[in-house]
């Protein structure tokens, strides 16, 4: 032990070391730094989408057709590549109330004559929110967009546009 307190003190007042100590003391800011980055980014709160304001009102068919039309503008305007994308507020009627895996409500809304509709998972939440929703009532929802409507010719059928985080705002 007293032999190891002895060459980090020589080590340090050392006129030989004078680089090699400059060089420690920038990589040992470094590694302060870039942990410290990454503790702040790791503890970060999740995005409120429910107590934020919508960037943007549209119905759903509107935006489906947007999408379908030309994906690459539409993705450009409503998504980001860094995970924050829009707040959209949807309008339309309910075309199918389900359940995903983990036992999120998925409201789809879509009229009976769109090729493609926009899908709304809802969170832990704000699953209460739909107690008495029917398939056939218009409705307004607020979420975050994560995809655009598509067609996938593998399958031969059209992809909804994917909305999460969402709560109903009638």
């Amino acid at each position: 032990m007293v032999f190891c307190d002895y060459m980090v003190i020589n080590f340090m007042n050392s006129p030989k070391t004078s680089n090699t100590r400059k060089i420690f003391l920038a990589l040992l800011s470094m590694i302060i730094i870039g942990v410290s980055a990454g503790l702040y980014i790791y503890n970060m709160p999740p995005r409120d989408v429910v107590n934020s304001g919508a960037d943007l009102s549209i119905h759903a068919g509107k935006l489906v057709n947007e999408f379908l039309m030309d994906g690459e503008a539409a993705n450009g305007r409503y998504l980001a590549e860094d995970g924050d994308s829009k707040i959209l507020q949807i309008s339309g009627n309910v075309y199918e109330i389900s359940e995903d895996l983990e036992g999120m409500k998925v409201v789809v809304l879509r009229d009976q004559s769109d090729k493609a509709g926009v899908s709304c998972t809802f969170t832990k939440a704000t699953n209460s929110e739909l107690a008495g929703l029917k398939p056939g009532m218009k409705v307004t929802i607020k979420g975050v967009i994560r995809s655009g409507a598509s067609y996938d010719s593998d399958l031969e059928m059209y992809e909804n546009v994917i909305l999460e985080k969402c709560n109903l705002i009638k």
